[in-house]
């Protein structure tokens, strides 16, 4: 058996690749949209993709069990199981099989058993290997998507926060417990493959090892240890972070079918003009610059906002931009492929044009007035907080604030302030924090952009503010 892992760091997405060698026939399970790492792997390893599944109908990124199946002829094995409300609704041409509880298939000598684990979804199956190309007669491990985790379990509250499925947050949890108890039966050898490490907004504790074992979970895993469903449930639904606002686009996307890669149209370079970049402006369109914040915050094109191309743009980009609007990108030419693949995996397909950065260099030869923020440390602004003379507007998550911050502050998570700018006061300055000064520069660009023009970006955020021993709540 050849078993391959693969991993987006961008989004914490884990797949794999397993592989038959006797018949030189594999299966991807959990993939991303771009399926090129699986084709090259499959090639080197001497094998042939036949086959493609998915735990569930994911919500954090574009799957890529459609472009498998279109554009390599593999074989899709998708869960049948849950309400009609989150049923596939593309296969009718596509090679397929349904899958419920209990169902057994095979890729060469590899067969999986499919077990029901509702509770992070309820469509959501786990699949359980056996290698019976050799003398094996148990099963080797489980593929637990997004069921089990490394330290963890999945969020119950998805549909409900992301969706808006009414009422659901409690029932997927009380659902989760029971898929637990069917979990704790399973050998204690049994290797856990997870579709997600650390840093996924799945869960709200998953560890950074890649894999583990039921029985280390049952020993380790805080959800395990819980025996009593209604302190279970009160536990599961207690500090789960804010859900991109991407994941409900991601769901309808993957029920659905998203776009094929090859159908969607090209990334037009534009002129860096300054009547380009007004037009696009004045017609709808949003652009998007990628420098790193330091440099944004020095000069900028009015009307553009900054998320910055590093590991958190594809998250950031998923929260931030609005699908709604085309997006023309502000970048690095040479980093374009990668940037439209990072965009490509949260669904942001509407990417008409990019401008080269360079852009800025023939706006200073023209002498074009760019818009600035200030940057400003605790010292120079503490006066004027504790006077009331500015607003504080706090982008950090709901945890964070409530360990502590600073007096008189508003709090809107960076997340969702593009959803709540009518909420953000206008009256006086603006002073924006979080905890080191990156996600509030992200802030400040987005409040400019609609029309915030007083705003200054807090270096260092709270952990400078804390020490210059200045007061929180």
């Amino acid at each position: 058996m050849l078993l391959r892992y693969f991993y987006d760091e961008k989004l914490a997405h884990a797949s794999y690749l397993v592989g038959c060698q006797k018949t030189g026939e594999a299966i991807v399970i959990d993939p991303s949209r771009d399926i090129a790492p699986y084709l090259a792997v499959a090639k080197a390893e001497g094998v042939r993709i036949v086959a493609a599944t998915e735990t569930h109908i994911h919500a954090d990124f574009v799957s890529g069990a459609r472009e498998l199946a279109v554009g390599q002829g593999a074989k899709l094995f998708l869960s049948d199981e849950g309400d009609e409300e989150w049923k596939y609704q593309y296969l009718a041409s596509l090679q397929h099989q349904l899958l419920k509880d209990g169902d057994q298939f095979a890729i060469g000598n590899i067969w999986f058993e499919v077990m029901h684990t509702p509770g992070h979804t309820p469509e959501s199956i786990s699949l359980v290997l056996t290698d019976k190309g050799g003398a094996a007669d148990r099963p080797m491990g489980i593929f637990t998507g997004d069921f089990v985790f490394v330290g963890d379990v999945g969020r119950p509250d998805l549909l409900e926060k992301a969706v808006g499925v009414k009422g659901s947050a409690g029932g997927g949890a009380r659902q989760m417990f029971q898929s637990l108890k069917r979990f704790k039966e399973l050998p204690d050898y049994l290797q856990v493959w997870p579709a997600h490490g650390a840093g996924s907004a799945c869960g709200k504790a998953l560890g950074a090892v890649p894999s583990s074992t039921v029985g280390y979970e049952k020993l380790f895993n805080w959800a395990l240890a819980i025996d009593e469903e209604e302190a279970f449930v009160a536990a599961l639904l207690d500090g789960q972070p804010e859900p991109p606002a991407y994941f409900k686009y991601m769901k309808l996307a993957n029920k659905n079918g998203p776009a094929l890669l090859a159908d969607l149209p090209k990334t037009e370079q534009l002129s860096p003009a300054v009547e380009t970049v007004s037009t696009l402006l004045a017609n709808g369109a949003a652009i998007l610059d990628t420098r790193a914040s330091s440099h944004y915050a020095k000069g900028h094109i009015e009307g553009t906002f900054n998320i910055p191309y590093n590991k958190s743009f594809t998250s950031w980009a998923g929260w931030l931009v609005d699908y709604e609007r085309p997006l023309n990108l502000l970048c690095d030419p040479a980093q374009l492929t990668s940037m439209l693949r990072d965009l490509r995996a949260v669904g942001i397909d509407n990417v008409p044009g990019f401008i080269d950065l360079t852009v800025y260099d023939s706006y200073a030869e023209a002498a074009v007035q760019l818009e600035v923020y200030e940057e400003v440390d605790p010292a120079q602004i503490a006066a004027q907080v504790e006077s009331g003379d500015v607003y504080v507007l706090d982008v950090r998550n709901q945890s964070e604030w409530k360990e502590g911050h600073i007096p008189g502050a508003t709090h809107i998570m960076l997340g969702t302030l593009p959803r709540r700018l009518a909420e953000v006061p206008a009256e006086k300055p603006l002073v924006v924090q979080c905890r080191s000064g990156a996600r509030s520069a992200m802030a400040c660009s987005i409040l400019q952009a609609n029309g915030h023009k007083r705003v200054m970006n807090l270096t260092g955020g709270i952990l400078q503010w804390a020490k210059a021993g200045l007061p929180q709540v």
